[in-house]
């Protein structure tokens, strides 16, 4: 079953020419396996190519609440503007007593 989602209004990517083409493709892709489902029937082939379909679908599915999400934090991240400064000097010894150097494994100090 191929389900189509995309000629629908007013969601978030069609600002934006890269996932709008994105959109227009996957719905030729839909109407193209759809063609060939009718012409071939429900052979395992073209039940594979079906399942393959839809689940492009769902991932340009999910696409649209990424980038919503990715807009969304995008916007906060240039809103705040807040710096943070990281000092140059050396940390104490202390903070990293007990802790491993990362792909070298443990090393003990007396």
């Amino acid at each position: 079953m191929i389900h189509d989602t995309f000629g629908q209004t007013g969601d978030s990517l069609t600002g934006t020419t890269e996932l709008a083409e994105l959109h227009e493709l996957i719905g030729g892709l839909r109407r193209c396996v759809s063609s060939l489902q009718a012409h071939y029937g429900d052979s395992p082939a073209m039940r594979r190519v079906v399942i393959d379909t839809d689940r492009i679908l769902g991932d340009v599915e999910l696409l649209n609440t990424d980038v919503s999400e990715l807009d969304l934090t995008r916007a906060t991240v240039q809103q705040s503007g807040e710096k943070i400064t990281i000092p140059d000097t050396d940390y104490d010894r202390d903070f990293w007593r007990d802790v491993d150097h990362e792909g070298v494994g443990g090393h003990s100090r007396s």
